[in-house]
């Protein structure tokens, strides 16, 4: 195995260590937050002082995207990936504070610190991937986009299993330490194999081009802000805390099931070009991404119309949720696929960076909406909101360019 990896390209190497670097943090990530989630839980926090446990790491997400596709193409991706698991370990290291230092500031600036790592790591990944496939090769850059983009879901739902898995075994304090023991190693290997010029722009872009200037873009961008929001405004905290408060689910339950519905929404994710075509020499366009957002939007809206006459509300619940996770999971593959198409070849980075800067705007929405509306009017709220988050996604991917036709 080993002659055989030493036998691909060098450029296909570089781009298997970000993957790995990738993978990896994507399952300390994901860990991380079901450990937030149900610790802070555990102790008698309220669904929004839990929500504004993520603020900083959403809002810090939103200024790393933008600024660090600026520099990702001027410094080169390996420095943003280092960087990123640097400040991943030192974010873990913060939470391993006794408990009673643990107050809801100390635990929003590690957040905060872990969302810029979390989407340096992202933006260096995905825009590595458009180095690899040459302009013509359409169908190869949506299956290998595919495949990156479900790998990383699948893990990060293998790391909410593990989050709430540890934390039932060793409590908050060895979770954490045992995850920042492994990152530091990753870390290490990833300072040695990774080379400098990976992603670096030929040209040095200015400061003021982080904002994107295709229209295509700016498009897709806004249609991704609010297909996240909608995912978010029930899945981060409503969803959780319901199962537990509700259904009176243990730590192993709720991240079991979180853990399961994550790993087939990325299962199914890698499967979508042969779902849309890609395999007949269809590739999705701005059509495509319209008819998957309209076939997505009543699905909420069913689940709380459902469940708030159904004298099985659980069942109701994880039928719906089953159904969501595999649309939404074709829609997402959708737009990454579509936004590393759309991106310029030179400075990849820099397009790349400024979608998932709306990513981001909507995950943070989501996460504060999460919180607040479940508290006030409970999770069926939070499912009616997603509806119209999704119902705004369609009708912006009206405007998307159709095949053969990006709009500058």
């Amino acid at each position: 195995m080993l002659a055989s990896i030493k036998a691909l390209p060098e450029q296909v190497r570089q781009y298997l260590i970000v993957t790995g670097n990738y993978w990896v943090f994507t399952l300390t990530d994901g860990a991380l937050r079901m450990l937030v989630v149900l610790h802070f839980h555990q102790l008698g926090y309220s669904p929004l002082a839990i929500a504004m446990l993520f603020l900083f790491y959403e809002i810090f997400g939103v200024v790393t995207n933008l600024v660090g596709g600026y520099l990702g193409a001027r410094l080169g991706l390996n420095r943003t990936m280092n960087l990123g698991l640097g400040m991943q370990v030192i974010a873990l290291a913060m939470l391993l504070v006794p408990t009673t230092m643990l107050t809801i500031a100390w635990v929003m600036a590690a957040q905060g610190l872990s969302g810029i790592a979390k989407d340096l790591n992202k933006m260096s990944a995905k825009s590595s991937i458009k180095l690899l496939v040459a302009d013509g090769e359409q169908e190869k850059l949506y299956v290998w986009v595919a495949r990156l983009t479900g790998s990383k879901n699948a893990l990060k739902g293998a790391g909410f299993f593990l989050g709430g898995a540890l934390l039932s075994l060793f409590g908050f304090t060895g979770a954490i330490g045992s995850m920042a023991g492994i990152l530091i190693l990753v870390w290490l290997f990833s300072m040695v194999k990774l080379k400098k010029d990976l992603g670096k722009a030929k040209s040095k872009p200015k400061f003021s081009e982080i904002f994107s200037k295709s229209r295509s873009i700016n498009i897709l961008s806004a249609a991704r802000l609010f297909l996240f929001a909608a995912r978010d405004v029930w899945f981060v905290v409503a969803l959780p805390v319901y199962l537990a408060s509700q259904f009176g689910w243990d730590h192993y339950y709720v991240g079991g099931f979180l853990a399961l519905w994550v790993i087939a929404y990325g299962w199914i994710q890698t499967l979508a070009p042969r779902i849309t075509g890609a395999r007949s020499a269809k590739v999705p366009d701005g059509r495509s991404a319209l008819l998957w957002a309209s076939l997505l939007t009543a699905i909420p809206a069913a689940i709380a119309l459902f469940m708030s006459v159904s004298p099985s509300p659980q069942l109701v619940l994880m039928s719906g949720l089953l159904l969501f996770g595999a649309l939404f999971a074709i829609n997402s593959s959708l737009h990454s696929y579509l936004i590393v198409s759309y991106a310029s070849d030179d400075g990849v980075s820099l397009d790349v960076g400024f979608y998932y800067m709306a990513n981001a705007m909507g995950r943070l929405l989501g996460t504060v909406l999460s919180g607040w509306v479940y508290q006030v009017a409970g999770l069926e709220a939070c499912l009616w909101i997603s509806s119209a988050f999704l119902a705004m996604t369609a009708v912006i991917s009206v405007y998307l360019p159709k095949r053969g036709a990006v709009l500058e």
